[in-house]
This record gives structure tokens, sequence and C-alpha cells, in this order.
């Protein structure tokens, strides 16, 4: 599990979407508690960023909150008509449509499971979770003022469709908020894809450093949270995933051989 966790990426497209699956429905089976939200490595601030202001029962999940706020705080979303690409277990959508204020917030993700649970356990006025998948999305020609994208887009088996239906979908003048990691060998045509498809990159930052940092302060919750849920032959596998210290993910951050990128982009 921990070698599959690890390679996931460079396995086989046609595999990715159903592991990706079977995935939410292990963490579905083992969260008894609920508590497990959030999927992405989190994000602090390492320039005297103001932090955001939480209320007391989203704090447990701040350095992933922060990753969300950081990606959609360039653009005023409140008010807005917004759809999120891979939502997974919903925190993010809930955190964005609370404090961000859109009048509507719709969540998508190809997992069954993850939609059933995400329906049944955020209940936020104007927020909805809908079953689709990025490179097909289910909505008509500029349906959008914003879409957005945190830790999925790598995922996908074919990027650029994913990256065409996202302009499809989005109104004009509306933006695309992405954030993924990305290895140094492949920025250039992740770039060459986005202005391809006719987005322009209004703020591209690469945020590896904060990303690691947020790991580091989070990696004790989080290692504490999978030994005391996860049976023993799977730890090693979710330790992976979840990127604490010490793990091959974990690393890859620290030593740049994987990079994090957030960008802002606008539909020319």
């Amino acid at each position: 599990m921990k070698k599959i966790v690890e390679k996931y990426v460079e396995m086989p497209k046609s595999i990715r979407r159903p592991m990706w699956q079977i995935w939410h429905k292990l963490i579905i089976k083992f969260d008894k508690k609920g508590g497990a939200i959030f999927m992405n490595y989190g994000y602090q601030g390492l320039n005297g960023d103001k932090p955001v202001q939480l209320n007391e029962k989203d704090e447990i999940n701040r350095y992933c909150i922060q990753l969300y706020d950081h990606v959609v705080n360039r653009v005023d979303l409140k008010g807005k008509n917004v759809l999120e690409v891979g939502s997974g277990r919903g925190g993010g959508a809930s955190f964005i449509k609370r404090y961000h204020m859109p009048e509507a917030y719709t969540a998508m993700d190809i997992s069954s499971s993850a939609i059933d649970f995400c329906s049944d356990y955020h209940k936020v006025p104007g927020l909805s979770f809908v079953k689709g998948y990025a490179e097909e999305q289910p909505f008509e020609d500029q349906s959008f003022d914003a879409v957005v994208n945190v830790e999925s887009a790598r995922c996908y088996g074919n990027i650029s469709k994913f990256f065409s239906e996202v302009y499809r979908v989005l109104k004009p003048d509306g933006h695309f908020l992405l954030a993924d990691m990305i290895k140094k060998n492949e920025l250039d045509g992740f770039l060459n894809d986005l202005k391809k498809n006719g987005f322009k990159i209004l703020h591209q930052t690469k945020i590896t450093p904060s990303v690691v940092k947020a790991l580091d302060n989070d990696s004790a919750r989080r290692e504490e949270s999978i030994k005391s849920q996860i049976p023993k032959f799977l730890i090693g596998g979710f330790l992976q995933f979840a990127g604490t210290k010490g793990t091959e993910r974990y690393n890859a951050f620290a030593t740049e051989k994987i990079e994090y990128w957030s960008f802002v982009l606008s539909k020319n």
C-alpha cells in the first residue's frame, strides 16, 4: 500500500480513477469520527502573513484550510457562482462557502462514496455536491464565475482536456484557481497546457517551503489520527498519503524533488 501511494501518479492513467475511488471508500470505512474532511498537504505562510481568522471548530484543520485560503484569496468570490473540481471530503468546499461567501458553491468529485459522505456531513446553505468527471463536466457552457482545483489535477487521465473543460464552463473573465504538486521537469508542459487552452496566468507562485512548513507543524496530529483509526498493515500507506515527516512524500517536498505551485488564471 505504501508503494502504491508513493507511485500513484506514475501508474497507468487508466487505473488512477478506480484507485482513487477505492481510496475514498477506505477513508470512509476507517474514519469513524468523520474527522478527515481535508486531504491536502496544507500551507503555512513564511513571511509574516496574517493568519486566517477561524472559528474554534475549524482550528484543528488550520493548515489545510490555509492552503484553500491561499488559493482563492486573490479573487473576490462573494456573491459568485463557484465550482470546485475534485472536492474530496468537502472540507475546502465548506470553508470557502462559509468564509468567502459565494452565492452558490458546487463541489464535484468522481467518487460516489465521497459525494454521499459530503452531502450528509456538510450542511451549509448554498453548498451542493455532485458526481462528475474532470474531463467531462456535466455543466452548461459559461456557468461559473470561478473554478477551484486543489491537489487533484495530477490524478487526471487527460489534464489538457480538464483545462479545456474548465475554460468551457467559465464565464468570460472568470477565474481558475489552481494548486498542485508538479515535478520540476514537468512545469513547462503544465504551463503550456494552460496557455494552449486559453488561460492567462495572473499569479504563479512556488509554495513548496510553505507546504513543508505546514507538514512540519501538522505531522503529529496527522500521525496520531492515522495510528488511532487505521489497521496496522495499512498505516504505512496512510502516513505516506498524509505526507507526515519521514515519509518519502514529505522528503520529496523537503528536497524539492517535487515542487508545489499555485496559480490564479483568467479566461481570455
